[in-house]
């Protein structure tokens, strides 16, 4: 009987996993001795890896680039670990940092704090106006923003007749009468707008103060027309008075004063010098003028044009370098002045101040031509920063320009005014007495 073949052995199995392999050996095998501590942490090393493997094995595939650490030429982050692009995607995004706002500028010029309480020209747009200013009144008050009218005498007057025509264009509301409603009304908003545009020169506070004075002065039952022609009469004969007649005087009086052969120092272009020098020429008498200017403002450069047109020698020096060498020619000093304080002190042209004390060095007379209406009772100024004005051209953080100066009353020799009480020579300290007999004969 044949015998029959054993049966084949069975087919080997797949290799199991190390874990699993781990276990069936520690099953069959004999036990053993204990293990060292470097072998218990290779097993334990052996045992994390497999279950590592055995995680990744259950999560699906994920395409994720490989970042080859020696081409990226350094280690890895360990903390870092590969994240699913769904997952990137789904992540909210951050919002931008919001920029921090830049800081606004100025929207004028800039001034320094210890010159702050200065005040300078402004150009107002028409946005910014009040309803109630006059369009005559607006259309002055952008003409001396902009400097076209700078003379003081010449924007009081265009003042007084822009005054005159709101005057005459007033007629009082119902129930209201004109005393008490034309000037809170009516005349406040227009000097309002023109001290906004530019300062006020001392002429044009005298004589809106004297303005003021006669509307209080008007009774309450005093119909409108009377009223108005009132005013008109005294602004004609304010303008009549104090302001051409002044003139007429000042220049009579400059003119007597200068001689034959004399050589008359000046500084810019003040109108009654430049008349003065005028009329001395057309009385017949030869002298010769030294014109010294102002760097920033060449005003005098006309002047020395008209006086050399009229058959003047004319001497012209565009500063004041070399002032105390200049002056030793000189027989004396004309002056120009925006007005005149209660001490004495001359307020004029910056650089006015540096002349007279020079002139004083060299023992040369300084005559200041004056209006009395340019004359402040009230006010005091032993310096330049109590009044003065600001240059708007010339005003920034680190430096700015004072337009006007104030010189001592003991640099000045004299003042031509058109007062009759005083003499063509009146000292500083005489003028007072003269404005308050003026004022008494005044509106």
């Amino acid at each position: 009987m044949s015998e029959t073949a054993p049966p084949a052995a069975p087919a080997a199995a797949a290799a199991p996993a190390p874990a699993a392999a781990a276990a069936s050996a520690a099953e069959a095998a004999p036990p053993a001795a204990k293990l060292t501590n470097a072998q218990l942490k290779a097993q334990k090393k052996a045992e994390k890896a497999a279950r590592r493997e055995q995680s990744k094995a259950s999560e699906p595939s994920v395409a994720a680039p490989a970042v080859n650490e020696k081409q990226s030429g350094g280690k890895q982050n360990k903390s870092k670990q590969d994240v699913p692009a769904t997952s990137l995607a789904s992540r909210p995004k951050k919002p931008a940092p919001t920029p921090a706002p830049a800081p606004k500028e100025p929207a004028g010029p800039v001034v320094p704090e210890c010159f702050s309480h200065l005040p300078m020209a402004k150009k107002l747009t028409l946005s910014k106006t009040d309803r109630d200013v006059d369009p005559v009144v607006l259309a002055l008050g952008q003409q001396m923003a902009a400097f076209t009218l700078k003379d003081n005498v010449t924007r009081l007057e265009a003042t007084l007749i822009a005054f005159k025509k709101v005057i005459k264009e007033y007629e009082s509301p119902p129930g209201h009468v004109f005393s008490r409603h034309f000037l809170p009304h009516v005349l406040n908003p227009q000097i309002d707008y023109l001290a906004e545009c530019r300062p006020m020169c001392f002429a044009m506070g005298n004589a809106i103060r004297m303005l003021k004075s006669k509307i209080a002065k008007l009774e309450l039952d005093q119909s409108d027309e009377a009223s108005k022609e009132q005013l008109c009469d005294a602004i004609d004969l304010f303008i009549q008075e104090r302001i051409l007649y002044a003139e007429e005087s000042i220049v009579t009086k400059a003119a007597s004063i200068i001689a034959d052969g004399e050589t008359i120092f000046t500084y810019g272009h003040d109108t009654l010098v430049r008349k003065a020098f005028q009329r001395a020429r057309a009385e017949g008498r030869n002298f010769e003028v030294a014109v010294l200017d102002d760097p920033y403002d060449r005003s005098g450069q006309e002047l020395a044009k008209i006086l050399r047109n009229d058959g003047i020698r004319v001497y012209y020096y565009p500063s004041l370098a070399g002032l105390n060498i200049n002056l030793k020619r000189a027989s004396k000093v004309l002056l120009g002045a925006e007005a005149m304080f209660a001490n004495g002190s001359l307020y004029g042209p910056a650089g006015t101040c540096d002349i007279a004390i020079a002139a004083n060095d060299a023992d040369v007379a300084v005559i200041a031509l004056l209006e009395t209406v340019n004359i402040d009772r009230d006010r005091v100024s032993a310096d330049s920063l109590t009044y003065n004005e600001i240059d708007l051209e010339r005003c920034s953080a680190e430096s700015l320009r004072l337009l006007f100066d104030a010189t001592k009353d003991k640099y000045i020799t004299s003042v031509v005014t058109e007062s009759e009480e005083g003499n063509a020579t009146a000292s500083t300290s005489a003028m007072l007495p003269v404005l308050r007999r003026m004022d008494e004969r005044t509106f």
